[in-house]
């Protein structure tokens, strides 16, 4: 006589792993769990009580935001519940994302870079209409694409979210340009969150981040790859193309995997060093990372700014 198994019961945490996210419908569906996840546990978080307080959980009721249901507890107990937060601020946010056809690399995670981005993207942008804060979006690739102004509310967080859902990431790309065509067309101050494999030189990535330091922005750089990008898992006799150009290379992964490490590493050092000396925050990511590690630093940026 066999014993069922019981139900695994997932942690607030477990909602933040990217595969899990993945199998999610939605885009607008995949915010509220990362956020709701994020939420949950924040109380075991060091940025607990930064700039976002839980107030209030209770049953929903007709009238009530549906943007408020806690969609963890809905998971565990199939019943709805508010759960309430209150904001300390409010800061404009400009998201810039990455259209480039690298973006939409992946080597074995769930997610490819671009959709992580996007991901992250929509729960950020969650964030901060919950916390009251007006948020636009801007996106690029060898130019800006589209450009959404800054407003609060849950009419234009939908609308953000379906051009999250609709963009795709083709062709070729210039970072630098479209950050200093950014800086020119942002108006007032305000946060400006960048979601890029910055697969440039990044002299000319960092010279369009200072362009946005000198305007007066508050910059994030979500510096999304691949997690095999990093960690660099290939073995034997390998082809490579680049998804912007088409160009193939078959290399011996072993014979040059130092050297692609230590030509990674330094890549990544310039970066969080201008990123550092021109006064902006640089999280380098990769797509088997839970969310909430750039959540944490979004909170924690939030703070430094007032």
């Amino acid at each position: 006589m066999s014993t069922a198994a019981p139900p695994v019961r997932r942690r607030p945490v477990d909602y933040l792993l990217p595969e899990v996210i993945q199998a999610v419908g939605r885009l607008d569906l995949k915010a509220r769990f990362i956020v709701g996840g994020f939420l949950s546990g924040l109380h075991a978080s060091p940025v607990h009580g930064l700039s976002v307080e839980f107030s209030e959980h209770r049953r929903y009721s007709p009238g009530d935001d549906p943007d408020d249901i806690d969609w963890i507890a809905y998971a565990k107990t199939d019943r709805y519940y508010i759960k309430k937060f209150q904001a300390e601020t409010n800061l404009t946010g400009h998201l810039l994302l990455d259209l480039s056809a690298s973006m939409g690399f992946t080597h074995r995670q769930a997610m490819t870079k671009f959709e992580y981005a996007v991901c992250l993207a929509a729960a950020l942008s969650l964030l901060m209409v919950r916390q009251q804060d007006p948020v636009g979006l801007i996106t690029f690739d060898t130019a800006v694409r589209s450009s959404m102004p800054p407003r609060g509310g849950r009419g234009h967080w939908a609308e953000l979210i379906g051009r999250l859902a609709e963009a795709e990431p083709t062709g070729a790309t210039d970072v630098a340009g479209s950050l200093r065509n950014a800086a020119a067309a942002i108006r007032g101050r305000g946060l400006v969150a960048i979601f890029s494999d910055l697969l440039a030189d990044p002299d000319e990535t960092l010279e369009g981040v200072r362009r946005l330091r000198h305007s007066g922005h508050d910059v994030i750089v979500f510096h999304v790859l691949d997690e095999a990008e990093v960690e660099f898992p290939l073995k034997g006799m390998t082809e490579l193309t680049d998804p912007e150009t088409g160009a193939k290379q078959t290399v011996d992964a072993a014979a040059i995997r130092d050297d692609y490490v230590e030509t990674l590493n330094e890549f990544l050092a310039a970066l969080e060093r201008g990123c550092r000396l021109s006064g902006a925050d640089y999280l380098p990511l990769h797509t088997g990372m839970r969310f909430d590690t750039a959540l944490v630093k979004y909170l924690s940026r939030r703070q430094a700014r007032f």
